[in-house]
Parts: C-alpha cells; structure tokens; sequence
C-alpha cells in the first residue's frame, strides 16, 4: 500500500489536533479539581504573576533579538537578496519567526497549566499520594501534548506550505534560538532563587526549605516555572523540531535523487506514530494508592515506547516502508532507554552513588563536591557510548540502502528517541509542579502528612528529570550529528550550483578541519561559565536582600505573626538579572560559528560542529547528572541519612546541592539547545561560507 506523502502530512496534523484536544481535557481536569485553601491560593497567586511577570519580560526583550534576526535573514539566507531570488529569502524570515512564536507559545502554555496544577496538587495531599500525583502528571501533560503538537504541526504547515527543506532549518533555528535564551534566561532565573533561598535559609539560619519567612520563597518557586517548565518546554519543542527537520533534509534529498517521497513519508509517519503513542500513554497512565510514584512515571515511559515500537512495525508493513530504518529508530529508542538508567543509576536516592556521596558529606562540603564531581564525570561514560553505538549501529545498518541512507539512518534513530517525546515532557514538567506543590503544602501549613507525601513526589520528580534530561541531551547528541549529515546536503547543494567541489567528509589532519574542531569543542565551557558566572552574580545580589530583610524588618526572622517579608524584591532581582544575562552567552555561540565559517570556511565549520558536540555532550551529561546527585543527596539526608537535618552532612550536601543547582538547571541542559543552534547556523549560512572565506 503505498500513499502520497501529502496523505502523511494531512494524518500528521489531525494527530496533531488530537493532541491539542487531549491537552484541552486534561487541562479541564486539573482546573476542576477542588482547592479552597485561602493561603495557598494567595501564594500561589504570587507564584503565577511572578511566573508571567517574568515570561513577559523575557519574551519583550527576546522579540527585538528575533525582529532584527529576521531582517538578518531576509537580508543574507539562504543567499544575499541581491543575488536575485528575493522569495527564498523571504520564506525564511518568516519560517524563522514561525518557529520562534511557536517556540514561545509552548512556554506560555506551561507556565498556565503549572501555575494551576501545582495548587490542586498541594491540596490534594491532604486526601491521599494518588489524587496528589494524578493532578502533577496530569498537569505535565497538558504541556507535553501542546508542545509535540504543536511541533508537529508546525513541520507539517512549512513543509506543506513551501515545500522547501531549507525553509524547515529556518524555523527550526527560530524554535533553537528562542530555546536557548529561553533555557538560559529561565534557568539563570530560577537558579539565583535557589540558591539565594538555600544559602540564607538552611545553611546561615536553619530553617525549612519553603519556609514563608524566607523572602527568596517565592522567587525560587516562580523560578521552577520559569526554568524548568517554560524553559525546558522551549529546549524540547526545539529538540524535537530539529531532529524532525534534519531527517526531513535528508530524506528530500535522497528522495529527489531516487524519485518518489517514501522517506519524507516515513518520516511524518513515525513523527505522528510517536505523538499518538503519547497520548494513549498519557489517557491511560495511574497510580496505584500505595504504589511508587517512580515506578508509576518509568512505567508509562515504557508503556508508551512499547506502543510506538508496535505501531511503526505495523506501519512499516502496510506502506512498505525500509525495515533497516524501522531498525534505526528503535535503535535510537532503545539506547534512550538505556541512556536514562544511567541517569537514573547516578541520580537516585536508593542507589550506591548518592548514598556515597551523602557519606562523603560527613567530612565536610570540600568531599560533598569531589566526590559529586567525580560520579558525575564516571556518569558521562554510558550515555556517550550509548549514543555513539547508536550512530554507529544505524550508519551501518542502512549504509546498504544507497547514498545518502546511512546518514539518513541517524537521523532516524534521533527521531526514534525523541519519538516519545509527549510522554518525556509530561514527566518533567510534572517535577516543578510537584515540587511547588510541596511548597505549598509547607506555607500553607497542611500537615506532616501531606508534606511526607509531596516530598515522595518531589523526589520522584528529580530522579525521572535526570532520566528526562537524558533522553533529551542524548536526542540532541543523535540530531546534531544528523544535522552535521543536513550541513553536508546543504553544502554539496550550494556547491553543485556554483559549480565547486563536492564535499564527503572532514578530514581532522586538514589543518583548517583541526582549527574549527579545538575552537568548537571550546565552546561549551565557555557558554556554560558564562551562564554560571551570571547566577553568581544575580544570586549573590540576592543574598544581600534577603539579609537586608531579615535585619530592618522587624520580627521577621522570628516569624511574627503578620509580618511578611517583601517578596517582589526578590522576583524583581531575578527578573532583571537574568534578563541581562541570557542575551551575551547565546550571541557568543552564533558569533562563534560566524567568525570560524568567515575564517576557514565549510571545512573549518564541519570540525567546528564535531567538536562543539563531542565537547558539548560530555559538559551536558557531567553537568545534568552531577547537579541531580546533588540535590537528591539533599533530600536523602534530610529523609534522616547520615544525621538527618541539620546536622553538618545536612550542611555540607546543601553546599553541594547549591553547586549543583546551576549545573542541572541551568548551564547542562542549554548545552544540547546550543549544539543545536551552532549546526543549524552552520547549516543555513552553508552557501555565504562556501563563498565568502579566508583559508577555506
């Protein structure tokens, strides 16, 4: 049975509008839930106004960088504009400024639904860990289903619309720019809260984690929001259009040289396979009364990649799609799988690593951060195989295709594991709801019970968000190399047209090869230092407040009844800090990429993005990894590990979580949004660089 790939396209966006009206159910659900806690109404309220306050502003300050990127565009992609072909250049202006609205739309949406989740979860403890955990996933979901459906259906409209591949990597470059500053801003927001919120609190006055006396209390729950929902929604809307945009390049490539659109037409069908196996995921997921809410968030994981994998078999079958790339895509599915027990291995409250580190602890901050850097550089190990043996397995698998396939093959396994990607971004969004929802419980003063339960979710949380972060990081080493196979299509279609050589490879002993990898694989320290450097100055500006507080407000550290401290201090801090951070570390990537493509030309760019990967997933991996087993060593101890709360471990595992905090959330995951941003530049100015050089 063999079908127009129009006929894909069309499935591709009802599934997309299915997704939309699952996420409209659910976000009904959560609302109807009951909360009539007059206090945590009032925080919560607080929480969400930061929350938008904030989204406002960034996004303010990002539409002028995305308004003069698109005249940039128009101006320069994919050729200059007075070379004559004015419509090519206009469809990729306005591809990129597609991608970047949509791109903010996702975030939008997960700030609406977080902000209102995260009450009905709180109160919900007070009944029982089933109606708590039920109201925080579900919550997530409704994210997970607006963001895949809409990536989805915002490929499907530029394809369809413009037929142009290159158009596609315009709006993919508009989902990865608006990504990274949103991953960055969000992250440097949310970070300086955190800290500042731990440092005063535990570790100079020893009180509780969401103590309401605390005046960062409330900027560090508007910061999950802002960083780990609007930001992370943002970085996998952007993932997943990318790893679908590089398979598309690919796939009309080979499909132009063979005729027929069979691998375009594979690659929607997989795309809307993965989405519908999403939402039967997220319909059917529970929790059992005494079940573990881990088990219950691992366990529609693995439901939904069973789906998947049985779907496109069958779909395989009837339209007589390539099994060896079915193969890919469950390789790349698989090794997601195995990518995340490695995170979980590393991450988790109940395995050796955490329990060594808590242990560690004990003889002061000095061993919590040695033997936390330590586990998380022997973290890097099994995920950096695993992606690499996964490149590999799907290069040699469908080399035998023809040209063009084996890379193609990659690109698939990208798209195999981020096939799931509904169901992955449910469980992380799921983490800052319930984790406000602990706060909650904790300023609302609902009881020992329901804060023992919202810390089991909230540890939940973090261990799955490793597992998460994983899969995307590991998504996003697997499309990138998928996009260094698009830069290379995108080369050899310039260069056939100007009549030059057409490149196979890159050849590291070439000296200009060598140049662009030591300049690439440089990158991702430096963007990650800069994103670090930026939390610790916004973060000690907030330290200073918060003592400021607690010294002219009387009563306050007391907690007198009445008095409050003046949290719209603290979120102004945040806010503004991190708007002026976020912008320099992302314009230093594209600059970069500019700067080495001007000097050596499109080979200098292709060791440039092999080095800015292979650098760049070790640094994402290290860092992810390392912040989770900080945090969770935290919680272990304060469970009543090794001296419970309090005690000096308790101290010495807070100055690890703090250090690890900008790991996790704020440098690691902008690494895999930056790899992606530095390929698609690459890949969009592939025609100027082959031109216009100076040793290439």
């Amino acid at each position: 049975m063999e079908f127009n790939v129009v006929f894909f396209e069309v499935v591709s966006i009802i599934i997309s509008i299915l997704a939309f009206g699952a996420a409209f159910w659910l976000y009904k659900w959560v609302a109807s839930q009951p909360s009539s806690n007059k206090r945590i109404a009032e925080v919560g309220k607080l929480i969400r106004n930061g929350a938008n306050t904030f989204l406002a502003k960034e996004y303010k300050t990002l539409s002028r960088f995305c308004v003069v990127a698109a005249i940039v565009i128009f101006i320069f992609l994919p050729s200059p504009i007075w070379n004559g072909h004015p419509l090519g250049n206009i469809l990729m202006a306005v591809s990129y400024l597609f991608g970047t609205v949509f791109s903010g739309i996702a975030g939008k949406v997960g700030i609406s639904i977080a902000t209102i989740a995260n009450i009905k979860s709180a109160e919900a403890s007070t009944k029982g860990i089933k109606p708590s955990f039920m109201s925080g996933f579900r919550g997530g979901a409704v994210m997970g289903m607006a963001v895949v459906g809409s990536s989805l259906l915002g490929v499907t409209l530029v394809l369809l619309l413009t037929d142009n591949t290159t158009a596609l990597l315009g709006f993919s470059f508009g989902a990865s720019s608006m990504a990274l500053f949103a991953k960055a801003g969000g992250g440097i927001f949310t970070k300086t809260a955190d800290i500042s919120a731990d440092l005063v609190g535990k570790v100079e006055l020893g009180i509780p984690e969401d103590d309401p006396r605390n005046p960062a209390v409330i900027a560090d729950n508007v910061g999950d929001n802002v960083g780990d929902v609007a930001g992370m929604g943002a970085d996998l809307f952007d993932s997943n259009v990318a790893s679908m945009a590089a398979a598309l390049v690919m796939a009309a490539a080979i499909d132009k040289v063979k005729g027929g659109t069979i691998n375009v037409s594979m690659v929607f069908c997989y795309a809307a396979i993965g989405l519908l196996a999403s939402i039967i995921g997220v319909l059917t997921a529970k929790m059992d009364e005494k079940g573990s809410p881990t088990k219950a968030l691992n366990s529609n994981t693995y439901v939904t990649m069973i789906i998947f994998g049985v779907l496109t078999a069958l779909a395989t079958v009837v339209f007589r799609f390539e099994w060896r790339i079915w193969f890919a895509s469950a390789i790349g599915l698989f090794v997601g799988f195995i990518i995340g027990i490695a995170s979980d291995y590393f991450t988790d409250d109940t395995k050796k690593p955490v329990h060594e580190v808590a242990k560690a602890s004990g003889s002061g901050p000095a061993f919590t951060i040695l033997s936390g850097v330590s586990y998380g550089l022997m973290s890097t190990l099994p995920s950096m195989i695993g992606i690499g043996i996964s490149a590999l397995a799907a290069y040699k698998i469908c080399a035998p295709l023809g040209e063009g396939y084996a890379m193609f093959g990659i690109s698939m396994a990208a798209v195999g594991m981020l096939s799931i990607v509904g169901m992955i971004i449910s469980n992380d969004a799921y983490g800052p709801i319930v984790d406000n929802a602990r706060g909650l419980v904790e300023m609302g003063n609902l009881g020992d019970k329901a804060l023992e339960i919202t810390d089991s979710l909230d540890s939940a949380g973090n261990t799955v968000k490793a597992v998460t972060k994983g899969f995307s990081i590991g998504a996003a080493g697997l499309t990138v190399i998928a996009l260094l196979g698009a830069f290379i299509s995108e080369v050899n279609g310039a260069a056939a047209e100007i009549g030059k050589e057409l490149i196979t490879g890159f050849d590291i002993l070439n000296p200009t090869v060598f140049f662009g990898l030591l300049f690439g694989a440089a990158i991702p320290p430096v963007f990650s230092a800069m994103l670090m450097l930026g939390v610790d100055r916004n973060a000690q500006r907030m330290v200073d407040e918060i003592h400021r507080q607690f010294r002219e407000i009387p009563g306050l550290k007391e907690g007198k009844k009445g008095v409050v401290p003046e949290y719209e201090k603290c979120i102004a801090i945040a806010t503004s800090g991190a708007l002026k951070e976020l912008v320099p570390a992302g314009l230093m990537t594209i600059f970069a990429t500019l700067i080495v493509g001007f000097i050596g030309g499109v080979q200098a760019i292709g060791g440039f993005i092999s080095g800015n990967i292979v650098s760049g997933l070790i640094f994402a991996l290290f860092m992810s990894n390392a912040g989770g087993l900080w945090d969770n060593t935290k919680k272990y101890v304060e469970a009543g590990n090794n001296g419970g709360k309090n005690s000096e471990t308790h101290r010495a595992a807070v100055v690890g979580d703090t250090v690890g905090d900008p790991f996790k959330d704020t440098a690691g995951p902008s690494i895999n949004t930056q790899i992606t941003v530095v390929s698609l530049v690459a890949s969009l100015t592939a025609t100027i660089f082959l031109t216009f050089n100076l040793f290439g």
